[in-house]
């Protein structure tokens, strides 16, 4: 499979696209690495400037990923999240046919999918429970179809992933944030959570990175999906008392009303088989994870 040597990258100043820009220096030390420029939801400008760069390589990040923020506004989730997508889509069949796309979905889609309570693999059905996640299945659909058109399309579906620089409106981050102001003496010793119940199947942000640069290297068939996944359980209540370890405090946990999701599901665990037949597997340890998240958030509390 050719080297790429122009690659395009959406959202490459978000939360992903910060640990993603690295990892791609690192393995195509050669390469042009290249932000989008235009606004995802301006057709136009999306079709200009992938005319104008010409990728033999795309990775598209950009996105409204926070589940609450999707819900506040959902036509602007709705916008960025399935019409910015088909836009990029388009630009590439038109402009660089022979590039190929690596799609940040989410295993979110499964949604009711997840009740069940076994590890979900890429045939289990879509059943969204939220505009977050009816967006991205829409546009995960929509490349799909694309694909059978000529699009050269890997749709990877990411478990939940943290990490250093993440914002507080995901849980690990919010965690982190709350413990490293208690641990600076900015916050009385109480954090408020939401439900602490469920289990999740948790990534580092910096393997699943490195799921998408193995792919984006790998020759695969158009259209094709990869769970990404640690096919571990994780309580979130209990990566609370982990990350209340690693920072030395103790607080009051106090549940807050505004933070319980009313379509929450009790486990969501992924069978990540496909992609670790391809060499993928996770190699950061949780506990680095948490550790390096903590100090991130304790070095943005006292700057």
């Amino acid at each position: 499979m050719p080297v790429p040597r122009r690659i395009l990258i959406t959202g490459s100043g978000g939360f992903v696209g910060s640990h993603l820009m690295p990892a791609l220096r690192g393995t195509y030390p050669d390469a042009t690495l290249i932000g989008l420029a235009a606004d995802i939801t301006d057709q136009a400008a999306v079709q200009a400037e992938v005319a104008d760069v010409r990728p033999d390589a795309v990775v598209h990040l950009a996105a409204i990923a926070a589940i609450p923020a999707a819900r506040q506004d959902p036509d602007l989730a709705w916008s960025v999240n399935l019409h910015g997508t088909r836009y990029l889509a388009r630009a590439i069949m038109a402009h660089a046919p022979a590039a190929i796309l690596v799609f940040a979905s989410t295993a979110d889609l499964y949604g009711a999918t997840f009740r069940a309570g076994v590890p979900v693999d890429e045939d289990a059905m879509l059943a969204p429970l939220n505009a977050y996640a009816a967006t991205k299945a829409a546009a995960d659909l929509a490349l799909g179809a694309l694909a059978a058109e000529g699009l050269r399309v890997i749709r990877m579906r990411p478990f939940n992933h943290t990490g250093p620089g993440q914002t507080d409106a995901f849980v690990v981050a919010a965690f982190a944030r709350q413990v490293a102001r208690i641990a600076a003496g900015l916050q009385v010793p109480a954090i408020k959570v939401g439900d602490l119940s469920p289990l999740r199947d948790f990534l580092d942000v910096r393997d699943v990175c490195a799921s998408y640069v193995l792919a984006l290297g790998t020759d695969l068939p158009p259209g094709t999906i990869l769970n990404v996944a640690s096919g571990q359980a994780r309580r979130v209540g209990d990566v609370l008392n982990d990350m209340l370890t690693i920072a030395g405090v103790s607080a009051d946990v106090q549940v807050d009303a505004a933070r319980l999701r009313p379509t929450d599901i009790p486990a969501a665990i992924g069978d990540a088989t496909r992609l670790r037949a391809l060499g993928w597997t996770p190699a950061i340890p949780w506990a680095q994870t948490l550790a390096d998240t903590l100090a991130y958030w304790k070095h943005k509390s006292v700057a």
